[in-house]
């Protein structure tokens, strides 16, 4: 990936964070802690890695995807968006009554949309299913599936896990955003998960730790993932992935607090101007990302 394309993606990325921050303003509500520090690993898979299309939404051979923190859909309802599969309009009535795009992204209503997610620690599973389906369809795809440190204190993870080695289903990608905060505090205060990247290593899982807002790392982990998967390999992938609650504003970054909240037009402001200097550092950062 060099340095011209690394530069598209932050602009994408700070377009990507500015939507979900006004969407955040327009409902009054959402979670932009967990939303941004996302944003960098949806912007790389819908814009540079994912086979999907937004003229054929259903296409049987499209790659899949989980957002299994669901709660994180004020981050990923505007990549759905940017990309085609809705009216960015959408997004200025966000979770408001009558709106398609709400807290948590139905299926039936949003375009683009592979699963409904909300209740935390299912979205794995969902995944593995997608898996096996293809399999018995002999169809090939990628199913990538994006947790959280704080949902993977869900037991319900870890038999996903499990049967995802069992099955060997290489095809099977989950993306954990470590961001170390949930929404009553810090990770390890509440539930410790750490070290992560050991845990799907004992689980059967191959494994890459790396800076989750670096799209240089990010993409050369996942095309790992994926010739791993083309090469014949019988595990699946877990990449780990360093990063940030509420990256890319100051105020929010790295504060737990910000899981949930409103916006009201100063916040938005102060919001914006702190992207507008992240994404000038994004850029500054490009030559060492590339």
């Amino acid at each position: 990936m060099d340095k011209k394309r690394v530069t598209e993606l932050s602009i994408i990325a700070n377009n990507v964070r500015k939507h979900a921050l006004t969407a955040v303003y327009s409902a009054a509500s959402g979670h932009p802690g967990g939303s941004l520090s996302v944003a960098d690993v949806l912007t790389l898979l819908y814009f540079e890695v994912m086979n999907v299309d937004p003229k054929n939404p259903k296409m049987e051979d499209r790659d899949r995807f989980v957002l299994s923190k669901g709660h994180a859909a004020v981050g990923y309802a505007p990549v759905i968006c940017d990309y085609g599969f809705m009216p960015i309009d959408e997004l200025k009535i966000f979770n408001l009554t009558g709106a398609k795009i709400g807290m948590h992204l139905d299926c039936n209503k949003v375009r683009g949309i592979d699963c409904s997610t909300g209740s935390l620690g299912h979205g794995l599973s969902l995944a593995v299913g997608f898996a096996l389906a293809g399999r018995v369809n002999g169809i090939d795809y990628m199913n990538y599936v994006l947790t959280g440190d704080g949902e993977l204190n869900e037991g319900s993870n870890w038999e996903a896990a499990m049967s995802a080695a069992q099955f060997k289903l290489s095809n099977v990608v989950v993306l954990a955003d470590v961001n170390k905060c949930m929404i009553d505090g810090r990770v390890d205060d509440e539930m410790k998960v750490e070290p992560v990247d050991k845990k799907f290593e004992a689980f059967g899982f191959n494994v890459k730790r790396v800076d989750g807002h670096n799209f240089k790392e990010l993409n050369d982990a996942i095309e790992w993932a994926i010739e791993n998967h083309k090469n014949g390999g019988d595990k699946p992938t877990a990449i780990v992935m360093d990063t940030f609650k509420g990256e890319g504003v100051d105020f929010m970054k790295d504060n737990y607090l910000w899981h949930y909240g409103s916006l009201d037009e100063e916040k938005t402001a102060q919001a914006y101007a702190s992207l507008d200097k992240y994404y000038k550092e994004r850029c500054d950062r490009a030559e060492k990302e590339a």
